[in-house]
């Protein structure tokens, strides 16, 4: 693991917001492609590339801090100001399904604002969703947050103590669960692209998209450690997070909506 790459006076560079930026260059770029084969004009695919950026930042923070509002009292401008009071440069807590949500509500309501072809243009820059989330939680892994539950098994890795997995867990063996989710994001991408070929309908890879994530995102968080804020029920040792709550009503209504478009053929493709 490494949190900060190098330091530029009393600037840290951090691993993790490197690999943010990576995944939004990558993304940016397939989608950028992908779109100029869909007959899409550059500059509309990069203000939708910017908004889904900006909105996903936005939700990923105020997820993350309806929820650990204690950590925020008596000093509430820590949640904007990224001159923190502890003295750090930089705005750490985010949590990615409140960014999910916000991004694709914001991305829809771009598209049908500027009266593009929404769900074609969705299904366009879906795949890079998928990229960015694979690259993404490598950052994750490198700057430590994000962990998995103690476990005694191989796979298991020990943080460093200045990372909040290793402050809550020193020297505890901890499940890997970043790399597992970026193997995921890598996994949906290629799944997307190959499956693409078997379209018949427009919205497709956007309701696949969601609903691969959402149930990925389902079954990752039994292994993951959250903190008593994050639980939303316990069924005998079984534990159940806000944000699987989250993805279990994502996956719903992706299925439902595939299922949906599937029956209706929607924008079918005809050629």
């Amino acid at each position: 693991m490494c949190r900060i790459l190098f330091k530029i006076g009393p600037f840290a560079i951090k691993s993790y917001g490197v690999m943010l930026v990576l995944a939004f260059v990558a993304g940016t770029l397939l989608a950028l492609s992908r779109g100029k084969k869909g007959g899409l004009k550059p500059e509309k695919i990069l203000d939708l590339t910017l908004l889904i950026l900006i909105s996903s930042l936005v939700g990923s923070r105020f997820f993350y801090v309806i929820f650990h509002l204690e950590e925020f009292k008596g000093h509430f401008l820590d949640v904007i100001n990224p001159f923190q009071s502890s003295g750090e440069i930089g705005i750490g807590g985010l949590s990615m399904m409140g960014g999910v949500v916000l991004a694709v509500v914001a991305g829809l309501v771009y598209l049908f604002y500027k009266k593009l072809p929404l769900w074609k243009v969705a299904d366009i820059v879906s795949p890079s969703f998928a990229l960015g989330l694979g690259i993404a939680r490598i950052g994750c892994f490198l700057n430590g947050c994000c962990p998995g539950k103690p476990t005694s098994s191989f796979l298991g890795v020990v943080f460093p103590p200045d990372s909040f997995a290793g402050y809550f867990f020193q020297n505890v063996k901890l499940l890997p669960t970043q790399i597992f989710e970026s193997l995921a994001g890598f996994g949906i991408f290629f799944l997307l692209i190959f499956l693409e070929k078997f379209k018949t309908f427009e919205g497709y890879t956007f309701w696949l998209m969601l609903s691969f994530y959402s149930a990925w995102r389902f079954i990752v968080d039994f292994f993951r450690y959250y903190e008593e804020s994050m639980v939303f029920a316990r069924i005998g040792n079984v534990q159940f997070s806000m944000n699987q709550v989250l993805s279990l009503l994502i996956l719903l209504i992706s299925l439902s909506m595939w299922f949906y478009f599937k029956s209706k053929r929607i924008g079918v493709k005809t050629g």
